[in-house]
């Protein structure tokens, strides 16, 4: 495992207009080393695939697809982010300013001392605050 995995990230792949070179690049790391995600993270990208279903940028077999595509990558579903989420995530919430749906993320990242992929502006933010390597834009 190489990365933390926001789902911003994650879902990104799936549209071509939200690509960038840096998106495939994390991508790719992916694909060869696997990432760690927070236990949310696959209900954040139903959501945002769902979403995009509703509003008819994609198709409900699109969405399969995408799902399917993510099923077959080495993604780690950490186990101990709700241990966590009562004490350092919150703290990470207030201090940043961020949700704690965002702050999971920047947890995991510190917790296991790897970069954080995200889009999410806060979120890079606070990442970079605390000294995290940042992946994906």
């Amino acid at each position: 495992m190489t990365l933390v995995l926001d789902s911003s990230v994650a879902v990104a792949w799936f549209f071509r207009d939200e690509q960038t070179e840096a998106i495939r690049t994390v991508l790719r790391n992916v694909a060869q080393s696997g990432a760690a995600v927070p236990s949310l993270w696959r209900i954040e990208v139903t959501t945002a695939l769902q979403t995009a279903v509703r509003r008819g940028r994609i198709t409900p077999d699109y969405r399969d697809a995408s799902i399917a595509d993510l099923a077959v990558l080495d993604i780690d579903v950490d186990t101990e982010t709700d241990r966590h989420v009562w004490n350092r995530t919150l703290q990470y919430a207030d201090r940043f300013g961020l949700t704690p749906y965002d702050a999971v993320y920047l947890e995991l990242a510190q917790r296991l001392t790897v970069p954080l992929a995200s889009l999410d502006r806060e979120l890079r933010a606070a990442g970079t605050a605390l000294g995290l390597s940042l992946l994906g834009v």
